[in-house]
């Protein structure tokens, strides 16, 4: 079964940039030519998604890169989903495998984060994906199962839902899936919604890919047919390699 949604490729900045930085990277994005037919959203950190939404072309949607499992309060350093959908964000990003192992967040709370952004009005891009270790335990398939059935056991629907396979031995490291490995899982995971949500579901949801993605590689990725897009770390912080990767588009488009 391949995937009916539209390309989708997303831009986490992580804990990266300053004010300078920023505002040369949204000037560069707002000079980009961008393919039509493919929905972006870019992940600043939280201190600069007011200057990013009031300054980018509305053609780039904006994410938060985390939100509070629940209704705000006296949660010290916590932001809100309420919050983020009061400044103007249209995303979140949850379950990113750096709060996964770095920070301790575990599957149900990554679920209920999930269903609390789309409760209030957030769109979600699901992180999911597997350690070094476990790959080669051959368990690939377990763990990205296991971490999808927790969103699937707290979420009200897919509907606003972009799951990102990202193979955390492949983040920031230099090494990528290669196109087979990542269509072989992209393939697992679209196989799983439609056995354990709905083929609809599994048709409808977009499943893009994260791992060391750039501008030289973006092209053959995109050409694998479960393949719906991309979430880029570092190449996002480059205006004209970050259009590059959104303009890998056209790799899936028949040719002429």
């Amino acid at each position: 079964m391949t995937g009916t949604g539209k390309f989708f490729v997303g831009g986490n900045w992580k804990a990266n940039g300053n004010k300078e930085s920023v505002k040369k990277l949204v000037q560069e994005l707002n000079d980009a030519k961008l393919e039509d037919d493919v929905d972006v959203v870019v992940a600043p950190p939280y201190i600069y998604l007011d200057y990013v939404l009031n300054n980018l072309n509305k053609r780039v949607e904006v994410s938060a890169q985390n939100s509070w499992v629940g209704k705000g309060g006296a949660f010290t350093g916590e932001i809100s989903a309420e919050q983020l959908k009061d400044l103007g964000a249209q995303w979140v990003i949850l379950g990113h495998s750096e709060r996964r192992h770095i920070l301790g967040e575990t599957n149900e709370t990554i679920g209920k984060k999930a269903a609390y952004a789309l409760n209030n009005g957030l769109k979600v891009i699901a992180c999911i994906g597997e350690l070094l270790e476990e790959r080669e335990a051959g368990k690939t398939t377990e763990v990205c199962f296991g971490q999808l059935k927790a969103y699937a056991d707290a979420v009200p629907s897919w509907k606003d839902i972009v799951i990102a396979y990202e193979p955390v031995w492949a983040i920031g490291t230099g090494k990528v899936a290669t196109p087979q490995q990542a269509q072989e899982v992209h393939a697992e995971i679209r196989k799983w919604l439609a056995d354990n949500v709905s083929a609809e579901t599994a048709s409808e949801t977009r499943i893009i890919y994260g791992g060391s993605v750039n501008a030289a590689n973006s092209a053959e990725l995109a050409k694998q047919e479960d393949i719906d897009g991309f979430l880029v770390g570092g190449a996002s912080l480059k205006g004209p390699d970050f259009a590059t990767i959104i303009n890998s588009v056209r790799s899936k488009k028949p040719a002429a």
